[in-house]
């Protein structure tokens, strides 16, 4: 870790190139502030990894009752492999901002742009456990992705008190439960990434698009409360203490990481857990879990906002 490579990565963005995100300063400042972490897996580890992975596959195929792939890439990444691959997943967010966004104090706004997201990256890649990403908003023919950063779940298991290897399963389960919910509905990917468009592009009109933004976020409610019905049916474990004890190491922290987590909306992200497991225990408790899975049959089985805190409105909508 180099803190004074990552100051003056962002200093010199400044000064070279246009746009108003230094791109590659992005990446070298955000690596150089990040220890990497050792990728020094024993053969019994890399082993537990992949057998993690296919247990999830199998076991989640059979209680979901959907039928899905483990995406081709599937990797165990130190802190800097996790960069370097989302770099260009914001490079892909941001680049309609980039395209028309005004730049009032060029060399200023690129600089601070650039810290910016270089903070971001270098907190997430500290903290990230697993990440399933379905590269939205990808051009070509990019398969989706299956990372698992290594050295955050030795440290986390680590610090929680918990054996390593069930939590690195747990981690796994919850991410194969993602990639079950994609390759069930082949068009969540384009479902998301055109509310995300309509509400980038309102954005740089100067408007505010509140039903695109609405309809992701009710989206993704529906995406996380789901990948939890789908562990708490299909791990082979109770994991209650594994929730709690890590709930309770992110309400914890120093007041930087307090603050990047509530600027990066990680509690929003927390509450659409919860509020999207209420909505399929309930669906799953009444129905059973195949007519829970009804949501990835196609856009309209998706809860609306209200039925959301309403289960019985959608069940009597589409599974009377």
């Amino acid at each position: 870790m180099n803190l004074f490579r990552s100051v003056r990565a962002v200093a010199d963005a400044s000064a070279t190139g246009s746009g108003t995100i230094d791109w590659d300063a992005v990446a070298e400042a955000s690596k150089a502030a990040t220890d990497p972490g050792s990728l020094d897996l024993s053969s019994a580890e890399r082993t537990g990894y992949a057998a993690d992975v296919s247990d999830a596959r199998e076991r989640l195929a059979v209680v979901a009752d959907v039928s899905f792939d483990v995406p081709d890439v599937v990797e165990v990444q130190n802190r800097h492999h996790w960069i370097d691959a989302n770099v260009e997943t914001f490079r892909r967010i941001m680049r309609p901002f980039e395209e028309h966004g005004p730049m009032v104090f060029p060399g200023v706004t690129r600089a601070v742009n650039t810290g910016t997201f270089a903070f971001v990256l270098s907190f997430l890649g500290n903290n990230v456990l697993g990440q399933y990403d379905p590269l939205l908003l990808a051009e070509g023919d990019d398969d989706h992705g299956l990372y698992f950063v290594h050295p955050n779940i030795r440290r986390v298991a680590d610090s929680l008190d918990v054996e390593y290897p069930r939590f690195r399963r747990w981690i796994a389960f919850h991410e194969v439960s993602h990639a079950a919910e994609f390759g069930a509905a082949p068009w969540l990917s384009t479902h998301l990434e055109s509310r995300m468009e309509r509400g980038v592009d309102a954005l740089i009109d100067g408007d505010l698009d509140r039903d695109a933004f609405r309809e992701l976020d009710t989206a993704m409610t529906a995406v996380e409360g789901y990948a939890e019905l789908l562990m708490d049916r299909a791990f082979d474990d109770d994991y209650e203490d594994l929730r709690r004890k890590l709930d309770e190491r992110r309400r914890g922290g120093g007041p930087v990481a307090k603050i990047a987590r509530r600027v990066l909306g990680l509690g929003l992200k927390r509450r659409q857990y919860e509020r999207g497991a209420r909505f399929f225990e309930y669906v799953a408790d009444e129905r059973g879990v195949a007519a829970a899975s009804l949501v990835w049959e196609h856009p309209e089985n998706l809860p609306t906002d209200a039925e959301l805190d309403a289960p019985e409105r959608w069940i009597a909508r589409v599974s009377p």
